[in-house]
Order: C-alpha cells, then structure tokens, then sequence
C-alpha cells in the first residue's frame, strides 16, 4: 500500500513499508521505475527486516513541485523523508540511479547509513549521455554539455521522452524487452503493472542530466569535476552487477568499484541483466541476505 509523507521542503514523498523486524532497510529506485519495482523483493527478503522503499520526486506518488537537477537533490530528499519518518539508522539497497543516489547521501549524511548494497549501480562518475547536437550525424557525437544538450540527444532522450509525451506504455516495453528484461519477464499481469508505473515519471530528462554531470569520484571528466566524495564513505559496501548487464557497462562498474576502494566487495551474479529482481530473485536475495547478516565484513568476493 502507498503510502504519503510532508517534507520540510515542500515535497511530498510516497513510499512503501513492509513491517518486520528492528533492521530497518531503506530502498531507493532507479530511473523508470519507482517504489512499485521492489515489490517482489520486498516480499521475498527475510521478515526481520523492516522495509521502505521510497518514490523520488517526481516517480510515481511523489510530488514534482521544484524540477531537480543534480543526484543531491534526490538525496536531500531522502534526509527530509528519513527526519519527517524519524529514522536514525538503517541499511540501503540503490538500483542503478538509486545507486548514485544513496552514494551521494551517504556521503553527505554520515552515520545514518550502516551498510549500502548498489545494485547494477551508475558510476561513481555518472552515467554519460552524448548527443549529435540535433545535426543527425552520429559521427559528430559527443559528451551532452548542458540539460538543453541532453534534450535534443538523439540515441536516448527524444526516443524516450516520445514514448512518455504520449503514454506510449508499448514503446516503453519494447525498450525494457531489448536492454533489460532481455531473458526473463514479469508475468503479464505484473508487467503491465510496471508499465503504468513507468509512465508516471514527469522528470526523464532532468534525470538524465542529472546523471550524465554526477561525479562524486577523485577524477575531472570533460563535463564535471570530481567532487572526491567518494572518499568520504567509510561503510560496508557491496555492489553487485548481472554478468550481461547491458545498461550499466563493465567498465562503469570497474570505475565504481576503483572510487569506492580495494574494502568495498563485488559479487557478479550469474545470468542475470539489469532486472536481477526479475532474472534471479532467489539469488539476489541470497546475496543481499548474505551481506546484511554478517555485517557486511567477511562476505566472500566472487567474481
């Protein structure tokens, strides 16, 4: 059940919570999707935990009074929400753009995050979007500059803001079908649910921006000087990637975890893409289990 809060800037922020146990876990969604994603999983973890999972501003039924424009604004949210619900500590999970997310956050907020798990995360050196600057020849691609720059880039936003400027929900499949639900699917009921939940995004451009200008690693990019907040976590952390991802790259998963540091552990799971919640909820769950329960100090390093 979705459930609504006040936050101190003005916001409203949907979320959804399965009662459990004292370990409270903290669930933060990627781009597309919402608090409605998790549900399998938030039905599949262990009943000792007690979970949120949140809706971003501007997904699903959360508030988009104030456009965003950078990863932080996202994670301010997530301290407003985490004051107005009076939770002091807890563990995080952040899938893909939650990933940088709840990275972003618990840099700035220290203390409050115990153990963070990014699953197919974005880099700590964001995810880049390039565009041909409307001229329609691919060979005049580069880095997008500005949020103007990602409006008119041609291999992602037009495309998909085309499918949300007209509720296209079939479009937005076949887009999910060949990049991440490229093996496994939902039932068709639960698929069509995602769907409608997909299309009550109202910010895929600003995300995008937001995204392509994140960097929160110790090295300068042609768009975004590092911020070094990277350096500023110091918990147990675990990232896990599906061995044929193709969203999040080998090589930004490799960035991720050079800026995190020889502690942080990886674990690829196996056969799976960017939905392991669809591709493999029993491993995932197994995993994700694995490193809560033992602190996430001695958790074995599989690749």
């Amino acid at each position: 059940m979705l459930k609504t809060i006040q936050l101190a800037n003005g916001e409203t922020m949907a979320y959804r919570k399965r009662s459990g146990g004292a370990q409270l876990l903290l669930l933060v969604h990627g781009n597309m999707t919402s608090s409605k994603h998790w549900d399998i999983l938030m039905d599949a973890l262990d009943d000792k935990y007690t979970i949120y999972a949140i809706d971003l501003r501007g997904f699903g039924g959360s508030s988009y009074h104030k456009p965003i424009s950078s990863i932080k604004d996202f994670s301010d949210d997530v301290k407003l929400f985490i004051d107005a619900m009076q939770l002091q500590t807890f563990d995080m999970i952040g899938w893909s753009t939650g990933g940088a997310v709840c990275m972003q956050f618990a840099a700035n907020y220290p203390g409050h995050c115990q153990r963070l798990i990014l699953l197919a995360s974005a880099s700590t050196r964001g995810y880049p979007f390039y565009t041909d600057l409307g001229t329609g020849n691919p060979a005049s691609f580069k880095r997008a500059y500005s949020y103007e720059e990602v409006l008119i880039d041609t291999s992602k936003t037009k495309l998909v803001q085309g499918f949300y400027d007209t509720k296209n929900g079939e479009g937005l499949q076949s887009i999910w079908n060949a990049l991440i639900y490229t093996h496994q699917q939902p039932n068709a009921e639960k698929y069509q649910e995602y769907i409608e939940d997909m299309l009550t995004q109202r910010n895929l451009a600003e995300v995008y921006h937001a995204l392509n200008t994140f960097n929160m690693s110790a090295i300068d990019n042609e768009i975004a000087k590092g911020s070094q907040e990277a350096l500023l976590l110091h918990i147990p952390i675990l990232v896990l990637r599906g061995d044929r991802d193709l969203v999040i790259t080998e090589e930004m998963n490799a960035e991720l975890l050079h800026d995190l540091g020889k502690e942080t552990q990886f674990v690829s799971l196996k056969n799976c893409g960017h939905s392991p919640l669809i591709d493999d909820l029993a491993q995932l769950t197994a995993e994700i289990e694995a490193f809560l329960e033992i602190g996430g100090r001695n958790h074995a390093i599989k690749q």
